[in-house]
């Protein structure tokens, strides 16, 4: 091949610019390379960062609902201990209701024993 056909070529194919690009990409390639690397991995931790923000949303939302439902399990509680308060209460009024019951007929004159007791204790 003679330097005519190679010029013949070069100007053909973009003349020195390619000249120019050519010799760019041979003594830059390593560089080209690193920047490609380098925007690789920004774009791989834009990526990780947004995984991860969505993530702490994510927790932060079942954080709030875990929140809500220990709310109203505490509300559910407080209830069956005012319901089961109320309900001892109750029973022990039956109780004294059933210990101060009279089963004689016409007995409303009549001392309940709990009184005649708690007078002998007095007493002693």
């Amino acid at each position: 091949m003679n330097i005519e056909t190679i010029i013949t070529v070069l100007t053909a194919l973009g003349g020195f610019e390619a000249v120019k690009w050519t010799a760019n990409f041979f003594m830059n390639r390593s560089s080209i390379k690193k920047k490609s690397d380098a925007e690789a991995e920004a774009a791989q931790l834009t990526n990780e960062k947004n995984q991860v923000g969505w993530l702490e949303d994510r927790i932060a939302q079942r954080d709030a609902k875990i929140d809500s439902l220990y709310i109203e399990l505490r509300k559910v509680e407080d209830d069956r201990l005012r319901i089961v308060y109320e309900k001892h209460a109750l029973e022990l009024e039956l109780k004294e209701a059933n210990y101060n019951k009279c089963l004689v007929y016409d007995c409303q004159d009549r001392k309940p024993p709990r009184n005649t007791l708690l007078n002998k204790e007095e007493k002693k």
